[in-house]
């Protein structure tokens, strides 16, 4: 069945992202080199895109699978890009490799989210990790999303000793997120229940926290019984066709010094 435009969607959706990517309109015209009037007539649903200039201003602006598919629906037409489960066969080949991945990644913590960081894989690190900060109850109640493990007052912010920058960070490239997937309600859901836990909304008005885009980001993990200190990294998948794979995050914790690195390797289960 054909899909009816929705031209002024289009058009709003579109000066968003222009204006979420901070250029004006002459700016966005010659970085696409296009015509500012054609771009201002496609601002005002006054025109109707192609496909093809809708992918074109999409790779321009930088938008994301999910929201290209949108603003193709928008403007009457299918969906450019798949969305296949994971755990489906279109993907078997690639969820074994990420496996093998995050498997290779032990001693240290490997898992891989999706685009509202619930978990989908883990290795045996990350496992043993979780377990020794974690009481059983919370564990089992908060493992199946790591912002909540990490932001929930019965989480992991007890065990990291700097939990307020660690955390500051998070929110912020989960924020980040909200604002690239605008019509995204479950991750918006996600982000106003921790901003609803005690603590969290302070976080924003702190200054001097290490910025999001840095590829490093410092935890130090204190209990009575595990000091350690690490990095954490989040990679992407580059280049993917599929916005199931392009939502995929992968993160891992790397030990500071050898003394974290052997703390490590005695927490495997």
């Amino acid at each position: 069945m054909p899909i009816q435009p929705d031209v002024s969607r289009f058009a709003a959706e579109l000066q968003r992202w222009r204006e979420y990517r901070r250029y004006s309109q002459q700016e966005l015209a010659l970085r696409a080199d296009v015509s500012q009037r054609h771009l201002s007539f496609l601002e005002t649903g006054k025109s109707r895109p192609s496909p093809e200039m809708i992918e074109h201003l999409c790779v321009v602006l930088g938008i994301p699978l999910r929201s290209r598919n949108a603003l193709l629906n928008a403007a009457g037409f299918a969906d450019a890009y798949s969305e296949e489960p994971l755990n489906g066969p279109a993907l078997a080949d690639v969820r074994q490799s990420l496996e093998r991945l995050v498997a290779a990644h032990d001693p240290f913590p490997a898992y891989v989210v999706d685009r509202s960081w619930n978990l989908l894989i883990a290795n045996d690190a990350a496992v043993g990790l979780t377990t020794a900060l974690l009481s059983p109850d919370a564990a089992f109640e908060l493992m199946g999303n790591v912002a909540r493990l990490f932001f929930h007052p019965d989480g992991a912010r007890s065990a990291v000793a700097n939990w307020p920058q660690a955390a500051a960070v998070l929110l912020e490239r989960l924020s980040s997120e909200c604002a690239h997937h605008v019509d995204d309600p479950v991750l918006r859901a996600l982000f106003d229940e921790l901003m609803g836990y005690d603590g969290v909304a302070e976080l924003t008005a702190r200054d001097g926290y290490p910025s999001p885009d840095h590829f490093l980001t410092p935890i130090h993990v204190r209990t009575p019984t595990v000091d350690m200190r690490l990095y954490t990294t989040i990679s992407v998948l580059a280049g993917p066709a599929d916005v199931t794979l392009e939502e995929l995050r992968l993160e891992t914790l790397l030990p500071a010094d050898t003394e974290s690195e052997q703390s490590l390797r005695s927490l495997r289960p």
